[in-house]
């Protein structure tokens, strides 16, 4: 009890970093190695998801989503999510279950795979060699909903995290990177190949077209690392196959680059896929009152015009705007290639592709609502869209013949934007 009186380790500066963002790694590209997808199911307060997301050839929007929720000392809680949206109808399907007897590595596979009574999720190579490792999904969702999904990674396209080695795409928070207070950490298929089925209802639907897979662990309460989150998934069959996707959220005041107080720090993390191959990573950290200018690499999401939403209490935007620049990582295409793309959400009285308000509080587990001390009168909301966007790009003609005088590609925006305090 007495040992911090007579402590010979040097006090901690109060304006030293206490963010230590993966989007300051000198290495854009680390691929992934097969441990990098495995389940860790870490004890703590620890949030980890594996999540598939599907545009089929008729636009459907498919999200499959294991979330493993461990709070404490109580015993974690596993849920397996589902939302099926089609544009066409509107429609939207989602069925959320906790989940009974999960287990990951299951009998003679590894950890990047998991079952539990009511699903199985099986990682196995693929014998194309064009697709070299995939998914296949089996969830008995209700007696209405059943899910049979395969999801291949082509082989010019690697899985990807910020960062080589083990600690390849780790955000750490607190002023010791050794014994963080908390991390976050994403991993990432950019492209990805469905083939299957939904049973809806007694009849079967085909489930073919592409995606993106990503494995992400938030190893804090999820209140206290960020305040704000962005995330877009673009993809085109275009060209041999097109995929633009960021990740990014906003710290809270508590961590920046000087420590408590100076925070909203902005941690941005993306990729292109162009001509069917992982043409740029991209990763960029905005800090909290520096002016921001155009750089050699970029990574970022734009609210434009916010106005206040009456049924969030947000400032919800009214378009967003996504931006990619980075070097080409295809030999024999150097240079530097830049994209970018416009979404037009409307207001909160004329919404334009607005899937869903998402509130949290009302989908989280119970036990973890009661353990995240959010605001009083605030209530995190997702909301999220989906619509046929143009992704403007322009890079070396070595990637796609033209592509130096600037290609404006068709294709399917899934795009959320998490308000949290």
């Amino acid at each position: 009890m007495f040992s911090s009186f007579f402590s010979t380790a040097p006090p901690v500066d109060s304006k030293a970093p206490n963010l230590f963002p993966v989007s300051e790694s000198s290495d854009l590209l680390g691929e992934l190695k097969a441990k990098d997808l495995e389940w860790t199911c870490a004890g703590g307060f620890v949030t980890e998801t594996q999540i598939f997301y599907q545009f089929l050839k008729d636009g459907t929007m498919l999200m499959c989503q294991v979330i493993h929720s461990s709070i404490g000392l109580w015993y974690p809680t596993i849920q397996f999510t589902c939302k099926i949206y089609n544009p066409t109808t509107k429609e939207t399907t989602w069925r959320s279950i906790n989940v009974t007897n999960f287990v990951t590595a299951p009998p003679g596979l590894d950890k990047r795979s998991s079952k539990a009574d009511q699903f199985s999720i099986t990682h196995k190579p693929f014998s194309d060699d064009s697709h070299p490792e995939m998914y296949t999904i089996r969830a008995n969702l209700s007696d209405d909903l059943q899910i049979s999904l395969d999801v291949s990674r082509p082989s010019a396209v690697p899985g990807f995290k910020i960062g080589k080695g083990p600690k390849g795409g780790y955000s750490y928070f607190g002023s010791d990177q050794q014994k963080p207070d908390g991390y976050v950490v994403h991993r990432f298929w950019p492209r990805t190949k469905a083939s299957g089925h939904i049973i809806q209802n007694g009849h079967a639907i085909a489930a073919e077209g592409h995606g993106m897979l990503v494995h992400a662990i938030q190893g804090m309460r999820p209140n206290l690392i960020a305040s704000r989150w962005n995330f877009a998934n673009f993809q085109s069959d275009a060209h041999g196959g097109v995929s633009a996707i960021q990740m990014e959220f906003t710290t809270l005041d508590t961590h920046g680059r000087h420590g408590p107080g100076s925070g909203g720090a902005t941690v941005n993390v993306g990729s292109l896929v162009l001509g069917g191959k992982l043409a740029a990573v991209t990763a960029e950290t905005r800090w909290s009152g520096e002016a921001q200018f155009v750089k050699a690499v970029m990574s970022r999401a734009h609210h434009l015009n916010p106005v206040h939403d009456p049924d969030t209490s947000y400032m919800q935007p009214t378009a967003v705007e996504f931006r990619w620049t980075g070097p080409s990582l295809l030999q024999g295409a150097e240079g530097s290639v830049d994209a970018s793309l416009h979404l037009d959400v409307g207001s909160p009285s004329s919404p334009k592709g607005l899937i869903e308000k998402v509130d949290v509080l009302a989908e989280i587990p119970y036990v973890l609502k009661t353990m995240v001390n959010y605001v009083a009168g605030t209530k995190p909301y997702i909301y999220q869209w989906q619509d046929n966007v143009k992704l403007a790009v322009r890079g070396p003609d070595g990637i796609i013949p033209g592509l130096s005088e600037g290609l404006d590609i068709e294709g399917v925006l899934y795009t959320e934007a998490s308000f949290i305090s």
